[in-house]
């Protein structure tokens, strides 16, 4: 996703639109902030990665109890 001032995105309107059209964002800012983003309106919507690390993490039995002694004795309970 490339970003420009708002002074570029009137001068290169058309070359903009056409990055659009093929699928890259523009971010247009002012003073530096980001204000607008122009993307195709029939623009695929990004691909979820889910799952994408099944089998590489673990979590363990007791994980929603790991340093409940600390913790309690931190509220004084």
């Amino acid at each position: 996703m490339s970003s420009v001032n708002i002074h570029e995105a009137k001068t290169h309107l058309s070359r903009l639109l056409d990055q659009a059209a093929k699928g890259d964002a523009v971010v247009i800012a002012k003073a530096g902030k980001p204000v607008a983003k122009l993307t195709a309106i029939n623009a695929p919507a990004p691909r979820r990665r889910l799952g994408f690390l099944a089998g590489e993490v673990r979590v363990p039995d007791d994980f929603d109890r790991m340093g409940e002694g600390e913790i309690s004795g931190l509220f004084g309970l």
